[in-house]
């Protein structure tokens, strides 16, 4: 998955505004997290969960024209502004200098590379799975290094940071459906929180699974000492700072998109698709 020509010379257009309200060295940061790649692998997974959301919610309808509309919804140059503005916001008082230094050079952009690379592989639902068993054969084992994930894990607050986002996105899709009028959801927005808050558990555990295996798979090159410096840095203020941004950020994206989303869905469930 490659971020496609058209949307990188869209998305220098686009963020000319945006790159001159901050500073040259959250530009800096920016590139050396190489944001603009990890966008466009998360936009191929938004197409792809656009498929999957046809076939649960209005199977064999749809067409290209969802497709279309999907890929309009899941606009590469749109996200990264979102996501470029939003963590230009939230690190305006962090040391951004100290989180470049770490990922502009040597192991920080390793990681950042297998980061990518992984969330790349995952798209293969083969990939996915086995790395989840991967996972759990090594808890059974109880391998040093299910440890040293946990302990990152923690320092970042993973599971939980995600499991907020998702729930968030849902809220935000389900009132897409209503205000859609999307057939058969007809729902208060006090119903609609009692249904999601009944999903949080499979949420969570979902979100774990996912967690786990990516970082199975995406950390599996590196040492133990080169985890453990990973997660040192994830518990100084730059990482956390750094691991707060991202979330903020994308947090907004996608509850936007989210709510496109069920907007859009709702004229398919209503037979109104055009």
């Amino acid at each position: 998955m490659r971020l496609l020509l058209a949307i990188t010379f869209a998305v220098f257009g686009q963020l000319q505004a945006a790159a001159a309200e901050v500073s040259p060295r959250l530009q800096q940061l920016f590139q050396a997290i190489e944001l603009t790649e990890t966008v466009a692998v998360m936009r191929e997974e938004g197409l792809s969960y656009g498929e999957s959301l046809r076939d649960d919610l209005f199977p064999g309808q749809g067409g290209e024209a969802w497709t279309q509309e999907v890929a309009r919804i899941y606009d590469g140059a749109w996200m990264l502004e979102q996501v470029y503005i939003g963590m230009a916001k939230s690190l305006a008082d962090a040391k951004v200098e100290d989180i470049t230094a770490y990922f502009d050079h040597g192991l920080g952009q390793r990681i950042v590379a297998l980061e990518i690379e992984a969330r790349r592989e995952l798209a293969d639902k083969r990939v996915e799975e086995n790395s989840q068993d991967l996972y759990r054969d090594m808890v059974l084992e109880q391998e040093p290094r299910i440890d040293l994930l946990e302990r990152f894990v923690s320092a970042n607050d993973l599971v939980e940071a995600n499991v907020v986002g998702a729930m968030n996105s849902n809220f935000a899709f389900y009132k897409g459906l209503a205000r859609g009028n999307a057939a058969g959801f007809d729902l208060s927005e006090g119903e609609m929180l009692e249904d999601i808050w009944g999903q949080e558990q499979d949420i969570r555990n979902e979100t774990s699974d996912w967690i786990y295996g990516y970082l199975v798979l995406a950390y599996a090159p590196l040492e133990d000492a080169e985890l453990e410096d990973y997660v040192a840095f994830s518990r100084t203020a730059a990482g956390r700072s750094i691991n707060k941004a991202l979330f903020e950020a994308f947090d907004v994206m996608f509850v936007e998109i989210s709510h496109k989303l069920g907007l859009a869905a709702a004229r398919y469930m209503s037979g109104n698709d055009i």
